[in-house]
């Protein structure tokens, strides 16, 4: 029984400082949100200047969340109304401190490149699920006759249905998994020596 403890022990301490990273991870990037979702929040306003002009009249960003000020009406009735769609971020974010819980914990030198690496990498696929989000509610969830104003056939709306699905269920967890894989293969091969090296 003892000889099992040695080679468990690194793993045991990963998993132990990675969750006690994790608070401190959430706490930070919960305050600092609104600064720290910068570079996401201008893919989206880049992206919606560029593809979808005739349904975004502009974007206003409050805390860690987008209201989408869009082109429709909110009915045949109310001619003159605007329709504004609300996003919420942190939503499609939280990947971002599990990140650096789990790159904290691993501690591998250089630990800022790590950190930058996945930072720039996380941020293009949190304005993925922004912008799905956006969609959805405009073209799918909408009530029929703003639905129908966004002028998205049946085709288009099982994309954006997808792409929803896709950013808001698997992206937000997977990416950060896969990128921190990907930049400490040095951390998990140890972390594979020591558990097969018998003590």
């Amino acid at each position: 029984m003892t000889r099992d403890r040695p080679a468990a022990r690194p793993l045991l301490r990963f998993v132990v400082v990675t969750l006690a990273w994790l608070p401190v991870a959430f706490a930070v990037w919960y305050i600092l949100a609104p600064v720290i979702l910068l570079p996401a929040e201008f893919i989206v306003r880049g992206v919606a200047a560029a593809f979808m002009g005739d349904l975004v009249r502009g974007i206003e960003a409050q805390g860690g969340s987008m209201a989408f000020i869009t082109t429709l009406r909110p009915g045949a009735v109310e001619a003159g109304g605007e329709l504004t769609v609300d996003v919420n971020m942190l939503l499609y974010a939280f990947g971002l401190p599990l990140f650096v819980a789990l790159a904290l914990a691993a501690h591998q030198r250089p630990l800022w490149w790590t950190l930058v690496i996945g930072y720039v990498v996380l941020m293009p696929f949190i304005a993925w699920g922004v912008l799905a989000d956006f969609l959805k509610n405009v073209a799918i969830t909408a009530p029929p006759l703003v639905a129908s104003q966004t002028g998205f056939g049946p085709q288009a709306r099982v994309m954006i249905a997808f792409a929803y699905q896709f950013g808001s269920l698997i992206l937000p967890a997977v990416v950060p998994a896969v990128v921190w894989v990907l930049t400490h293969r040095a951390f998990l091969d140890r972390l594979r020596t020591s558990q097969a090296t018998p003590a």
